[in-house]
């Protein structure tokens, strides 16, 4: 049985909510990621952060990246998956929510991320078929 964590990018990191874009945006650079998982005080889950949300959303609305923070730009009930859960709930997942990236969670921290890239190279191609057109295809 193949599991969220073993087809997980292991080692993700929050931004906290309160952290601006442009830190954001540093750590995405340091990590070589196009997302961030956001967290509240607490460190729970509260959102997910892409560097298409800093620019779509903060620069090209004229905004200015150091003065927005990661949590302003959070939106919608953030989806997450358990380490332990099987590949089929990690597909429907992230199908049934039109999502590409996924947050791994595991005795309520944050353990990995699974993006399309670690899907690809743990999937049939009738399975990357599948999922592409599910989360892509639907308006």
């Amino acid at each position: 049985m193949t599991t969220a964590a073993d087809i997980m990018h292991p080692g993700a990191r929050w931004i906290p909510a309160h952290e601006t874009l442009d830190r954001a945006a540093q750590l995405m650079r340091e990590l070589n990621v196009g997302a961030l998982p956001i967290s509240d005080e607490n460190e729970r889950l509260c959102g997910i952060l892409t560097d298409r949300d800093i620019v779509v959303g903060c620069v090209a609305m004229g905004h200015d990246p150091a003065k927005v923070t990661a949590g302003e730009m959070a939106k919608g009930t953030p989806r997450w998956i358990d380490a332990g859960a099987e590949l089929d709930d990690v597909l429907h997942e992230m199908q049934d929510h039109q999502i590409r990236r996924l947050p791994v969670i595991e005795n309520k921290r944050l353990v990995g991320m699974i993006s399309e890239a670690d899907l690809a190279t743990h999937l049939s191609e009738d399975q990357i078929a599948s999922w592409v057109e599910s989360v892509y295809a639907k308006s």
